[in-house]
């Protein structure tokens, strides 16, 4: 025998698989060595017997029809599901999960079948362990989801009281001493909400519960929002805030974008002693770039990779830190879901720049779109004649809220159900607020109320919707609301008021005359 031959045959009688053939009647023709240590049967012991010795006895009836079946159109494939359970029989009668694999041929015009057969145990029992970790793990995202829903609503809602009740106690308190108390108090909340916030947002992106919902943003909108939100507290720090121009228009979901951009500037201003926090977007051929540049402490070159693990916080020098660390968790975490990336690049001593790359594929325009006239807005600040109907199923949040609106001189009518609310909504007039909570019972939400109402009166009433979890709210909405604006608990009070007085004055502009003189036209 050649040296080829030799190969062949040593392959066959010690290949890593067992292999048998079988003819058509299913008697077993051949078997190597390899079938010794899979089955504990002596390979000549085989030759001559069924094959059906092979297989446990509860599985030959459905094994001899699956043979059938085979022969009828005989193909080379793995025997895999189509073989219900399946198992090998050993000589002592004990069992293994079995990898089949058939490949039939003919000689001198008979069929004949090669089985290659291995022992799966182990992988199956590795399989098995895997589906039941995947499935626990959906389990605890399940959970985790339920219970950031909980979190985020419950927990909320008493700081929703706290805030509202230590502006209310700064509309009455007038000494000196009592205000700087109630100012450190509110320091204390807004640190409070900073950390709920950043601890659910991580939870809530990690856990995979939120799906992005891209849409067309313009930055420059971001920045004129943003803007408005930090100039504030880059005026408290005696920092410089620049937003320059940003002529680009990206399709990605707004709200997380968003939120990538507040941690950013909020990271970059609160590690900036003094100089500027610079925001800018420009475009290039690797799509449109959004940076965040400041002249504060710089990071170290080795501590770089870091800085966006969850609860790491870069050396701030004896400084007192700020949060926990999950701003730049949140921002990783979210660029993931969008699919941008983020680089950073620090000197330490001069600055940070942290740059947003969105890929061009998710660029719609690198030219502002054309923006349309102001509209003239005629400011009405008396808010006697402004009156808000209140609908809040949490008693404590509901009575911090009718004091605090009270005391800012509205009249408020306020109820912990819609039924409660019905006999203010049948007084219902044009120039009248809503402000409701997004989760009033099981069967509608303050938006549904207010649809119906709308629906009810023939006229766009206005409404502010309160909710504790307002990115989830937004994202499941499908379309804008008009004169509806919605504010996450725990809601800023600078920000309800204004609200309330946007939407008054909107709804007096639209209905052309003062509150008392609809009330007039409507008893007419």
């Amino acid at each position: 025998m050649d040296e080829l031959g030799q190969i062949t045959e040593h392959l066959l009688r010690f290949s890593p698989d067992g292999l048998i053939v079988v003819d058509d009647q299913g008697i077993i023709r051949f078997a190597n060595e390899t079938t010794y240590e899979l089955f504990g049967y002596e390979p000549t012991t085989l030759i001559g017997r069924n094959m059906e010795v092979l297989v446990p006895e509860r599985l030959r009836t459905r094994h001899a029809e699956h043979v059938a079946n085979f022969l009828v159109k005989p193909s080379k494939r793995a025997m895999g599901a189509r073989v219900a359970a399946l198992a090998a029989r050993r000589a002592d009668g004990s069992e293994f999960s079995a990898g089949i694999r058939l490949a039939p041929f003919h000689i001198n015009g008979k069929l004949y079948v090669a089985a290659a057969i291995r022992d799966i145990t182990e992988r199956q029992r590795i399989n098995e362990a895997l589906i039941a970790a995947r499935e626990e793990a959906d389990r605890a995202n399940r959970a985790k989801s339920r219970f950031l829903a909980t979190a985020s609503h419950d927990l909320r809602q008493p700081l929703q009281t706290i805030r509202l009740l230590n502006a209310a106690m700064f509309k009455i308190v007038k000494t000196n001493e009592m205000r700087g108390l109630l100012s450190q108090q509110q320091h204390a909340i807004d640190t409070m909400t900073r950390l709920l916030n950043a601890l659910l947002d991580i939870s809530r992106l990690e856990s995979g519960a939120i799906e992005p919902k891209p849409v067309p943003v313009s930055i420059m909108e971001l920045f004129e929002e943003l803007e408005a939100e930090f100039s504030a507290a880059a005026r408290a720090r005696g920092l410089v805030l620049e937003f320059d121009p940003a002529p680009a228009v990206i399709c990605t979901d707004r709200t997380l974008f968003y939120q990538l951009l507040q941690n950013l500037i909020g990271n970059a201003l609160k590690y900036t002693d003094r100089g500027t926090v610079n925001v800018a977007c420009v475009s290039d051929a690797d799509g449109v770039i959004v940076s965040v540049t400041d002249t504060g402490i710089g990071i170290p070159a080795d501590k770089l990779e870091r800085i966006f693990d969850e609860y790491y916080q870069v050396d701030t020098h004896g400084a007192k830190r700020v949060g926990v660390g999950l701003g730049l968790a949140i921002v990783r975490e979210v660029a993931r879901i969008l699919g941008i990336s983020v680089n950073v690049s620090s000197q330490v001593g001069q600055g940070t720049q942290v740059r947003v790359v969105i890929p061009p594929k998710s660029v719609l325009s690198a030219t502002a779109p054309p923006q349309a006239e102001d509209e003239e807005h005629v400011r009405v600040t008396n808010n006697a004649t402004t009156r808000l109907i209140l609908v809040e199923d949490n008693e404590s949040v509901r009575a911090a809220t009718e004091l605090f609106l009270k005391l800012e001189g509205y009249e408020v009518q306020s109820a912990g159900s819609v039924a409660e609310a019905e006999p203010f909504f049948a007084k219902l007039r044009p120039g009248d607020v809503v402000i409701a909570d997004h989760h009033l019972d099981e069967k509608r939400t303050g938006l549904d109320m207010l649809i119906e109402l709308r629906q009810r009166f023939g006229y766009t009433v206005p409404g502010i919707i309160l909710s504790g979890d307002l990115p989830s709210v937004l994202r499941s909405m499908r379309s804008a609301v008009p004169a509806c604006v919605f504010l996450g608990k725990p809601v800023d009070t600078d920000a309800l008021v204004q609200t309330i007085e946007e939407l008054a004055n909107a709804s007096r502009r639209e209905h052309g005359g003062s509150v008392e003189q609809l009330a007039r036209s409507q008893a007419s």
